[in-house]
């Protein structure tokens, strides 16, 4: 079965997740344009996802996809957060913050049976999961739903455990795509390849349609992958400028700038590797921190440094998330370059 059918949608592209950077306004305008909108759910709590969902439902009755997260949080180590605050206290004392005023947060939260509730309610046409899948009783009420399942793999043998478990199609993450790694059986990151050598891996594999994520940014990327076997693109950079978005304006500025040809994969920001341009927290205290807390406990004391400098229009302590490649990255209207987008298909 094609992707389209599969889905209920005209064009196989799905537009990528993206927690922190949009809403349900970016979804419902890529739904429009014919391809499957998406709206990032996991650092909302049930009252949160209602709301979005009403709004998303008031400016589309097109197929939509909803994302949650499948991690289990790092436990509370008082003695790690310890240190990482203290990794932190120079550039406290230079934005004048104090350490102590500052309250721990849970950050991203996993699916659970109060998030079930709302699926019930609503029954979204699509849902997809990062980090594997939820229990076996959780994903049964999502299917339960009508909901066709979609979840992330990093390498093949994360495609065949998803597979095992009933998913409907397989999004197969490069190594190049921006945002967390959705890896789940394997923290090891120098098994995961790059997206067009993980792809035609993949396909052989499973049974299952395989959607292609990371590097995409243009037609050209697109038609690159439907001839290695994609039933599908994934693409959530090029997404980043869209009006329809809510990318801040640090955010915006570096991915219109030189330094984001330099991304990295770094823990610091939640606790756990996603990529994002390279910035000065990441620079001076490298990408990768063995004291920064599991995920996704280290965001609370990266919040107030975040925010006093993005005050004063510097994005030196956000998480500039990105893909290797923010060539496609426009500030046009998400319908616009969904079509744009879609000329890789009908070029094919």
């Amino acid at each position: 079965m094609k992707l389209q059918e599969l889905l209920g949608i005209d064009l196989p592209l799905i537009q990528a997740p993206m927690a922190g950077v949009q809403n349900h306004a970016l979804a419902a305008a890529v739904s429009n344009a014919g391809a499957l909108g998406s709206l990032p759910c996991a650092m909302l709590d049930a009252a949160g996802l209602r709301s979005e969902l009403s709004a998303l439902r008031a400016k589309t009755a097109k197929p939509f996809n909803l994302n949650f997260f499948c991690h289990s949080p790092a436990p509370a180590d008082p003695q790690r957060e310890a240190a990482w605050r203290s990794a932190l206290s120079p550039y406290y004392a230079e934005f004048g913050i104090d350490p102590a005023s500052i309250a721990a947060g849970p950050g991203r939260q996993p699916f659970s049976g109060e998030m079930s509730e709302v699926l019930e309610e609503f029954r979204p046409a699509v849902v997809s999961f990062h980090f594997g899948l939820p229990s076996a009783e959780l994903l049964a009420r999502v299917k339960a739903c009508g909901a066709k399942v979609l979840s992330s793999a990093t390498t093949v043998e994360e495609a065949l455990w998803l597979q095992e478990r009933g998913v409907d199609a397989i999004i197969a993450q490069g190594l190049e795509a921006g945002g967390h790694r959705g890896h789940f059986l394997d923290r090891d990151i120098s098994r995961q390849l790059g997206t067009f050598a993980l792809l035609p891996q993949m396909v052989q594999a499973v049974r299952l349609p395989v959607i292609a994520a990371g590097g995409i940014a243009d037609a050209r990327g697109v038609r690159a992958a439907m001839a290695l076997g994609a039933a599908g693109v994934q693409i959530g950079t090029a997404y980043l400028c869209c009006p329809e978005a809510t990318t801040s304006a640090v955010h915006r500025a570096a991915l219109n700038g030189p330094e984001a040809r330099h991304t990295a994969l770094t823990n610091l920001f939640s606790g756990r590797p996603a990529r994002g341009i390279v910035n000065r927290l990441m620079r001076e205290l490298g990408p990768l921190s063995p004291t920064a807390p599991g995920f996704p406990l280290a965001t609370a004391a990266i919040a107030p440094l975040r925010s006093k400098a993005e005050s004063l229009g510097s994005g030196d302590f956000s998480p500039l998330w990105a893909g290797q490649n923010a060539s496609g990255c426009k500030a046009i209207a998400a319908a616009e370059l969904t079509a744009e987008l879609a000329k890789g298909f009908v070029a094919r």
